[in-house]
């Protein structure tokens, strides 16, 4: 099992800076951060870009690795934010995550004037999104002429990228979803899965629920016929379930989620207040677990 934490962009980077470093000093294998430009109910709060502070953050760090959480189309485009992405693993050392997910419905889905999207329409600007990320992300061939696509939901013309990727084929791009499309394209295409499971309030439910979404991103990995494993990541935590609230209840998640076949865990660093409010006393608290999982 590995063991991931999420540090939300909220803080000026003289006071992430050591946040940071203590993710890896304390053992966590990767750390992530939110991939929007605000978010539900800290919309009126400090709110930090994604790619600089993931380039702030390979700078302060030589081993943990470093995600998205997740990127969507609802306000990037495949050519620039690739090469964001390439040069960002390229100054990580090859320690980028790309989280990848359809995008919700809230700010980031309308703050640039967006229309309306259905479902349906979200999945398919979603799967070329990733399908073209898969491919820009990769090694262009000295002399090729670039990179062209001409989609339903993006067009580039002769793009080029940064050169030979940090990590080979690319960095791996982690699907998160829910549904069954979603699970069916990350058990095809996906380096790994990403879930947070369903909107149960009860944990015995959520728990259940999670357990149901597992079985199923099992069978579709069957059925894709999958030669190399997937990852599959489980974070822990919503607006109302908080399991880094304390060691035990730290460790019980991801002895749950260990016996559910994932091979990774993500929770959050405890705010002072409102959302993911908790302590920072139990991440000294966890630290035998963070170390002795290997």
């Amino acid at each position: 099992m590995r063991h991931g934490i999420v540090l939300l962009p909220q803080h000026r980077w003289a006071d992430a800076t050591p946040l940071w470093r203590r993710a890896e000093e304390y053992g966590f294998d990767h750390a992530w951060t939110y991939d929007h430009l605000s978010w539900r109910s800290l919309a009126d709060q400090p709110w930090y870009a994604t790619i600089p502070t993931l380039t702030a953050a390979a700078t302060v760090t030589t081993r943990i690795g470093l995600g998205l959480f997740v990127a969507s189309p609802n306000f990037r485009h495949p050519v620039p934010f690739a090469k964001e992405l390439a040069t960002l693993d390229d100054i990580s050392a090859g320690r980028l995550l790309i989280g990848v997910g359809s995008g919700g419905t809230g700010f980031d889905a309308f703050v640039l004037g967006q229309d309306e999207l259905t479902a349906r329409q979200r999945h398919a600007r979603f799967v070329e999104f990733v399908d073209d990320l898969d491919v820009l992300l990769r090694f262009e061939e000295p002399g090729s002429g670039g990179i062209s696509f001409d989609g339903d939901w993006f067009t580039a013309r002769s793009a080029r990228m940064v050169g030979a990727p940090a990590q080979l084929p690319r960095a791996p791009l982690l699907v998160a979803g829910n549904g069954p499309k979603a699970i069916a394209y990350a058990a095809s295409r996906g380096d790994g899965w990403i879930t947070t499971g369903g909107n149960e309030e009860g944990e015995a439910q959520w728990w259940a629920g999670v357990a149901a979404l597992a079985r199923r991103f099992e069978d579709a990995v069957e059925s894709a016929e999958r030669t190399t494993p997937a990852s599959r990541t489980l974070s822990l935590d919503n607006e109302v379930r908080y399991f880094l609230r304390s060691a035990a209840a730290y460790e019980d998640a991801v002895g749950r989620a260990e016996q559910l076949g994932f091979t990774d865990v993500i929770s959050h660093w405890p705010r002072p207040n409102g959302i993911y409010a908790g302590s920072e006393s139990v991440l000294d608290d966890i630290v035998g677990l963070l170390r002795d999982h290997g």
